[in-house]
């Protein structure tokens, strides 16, 4: 089917299939292989997240799930309008923080929609 990407089967803590059988990508790397991958960019409305599809040099489908300036200014905003106590995002060393400016712009971006 049409962006559906199927996890196989990884038991982890109880859970039948978790992102045990997936792996983490630094956002640098994400930065780079989206403009290139199969779809381009997509954005699932019920997540409020972006991904792409691509597939590697054997064929094989792969599906990279991620939070961007936009999708994390929108959980932020959430957490606001909760009355919350915060937000974080998951391992901030994975993105780019090399002198190049693209890097710098993206990096500034996400520590930026962290403050609603």
């Amino acid at each position: 089917q049409e962006h559906v990407c199927s996890l196989p089967k990884v038991p982890f803590r109880g859970a039948p299939c978790s992102d045990a059988a997936g792996s983490q990508v630094p956002y640098a790397a994400i930065m780079k292989q989206v403009n290139s991958s199969l779809s381009g960019l997509l954005w699932d409305v019920v997540q409020k997240a972006p991904f792409y599809e691509y597939k590697d040099s054997v064929g094989q489908f792969h599906q990279v799930w991620f939070d961007d300036p936009h999708s994390i200014s929108l959980k932020a905003a959430y957490v606001k309008s909760r009355g919350l106590k915060g937000i974080g995002m998951w391992n901030g060393n994975s993105l780019d923080y090399s002198r190049e400016a693209t890097a710098e712009q993206q990096t500034q971006a996400m520590w930026q929609a962290l403050t609603p």
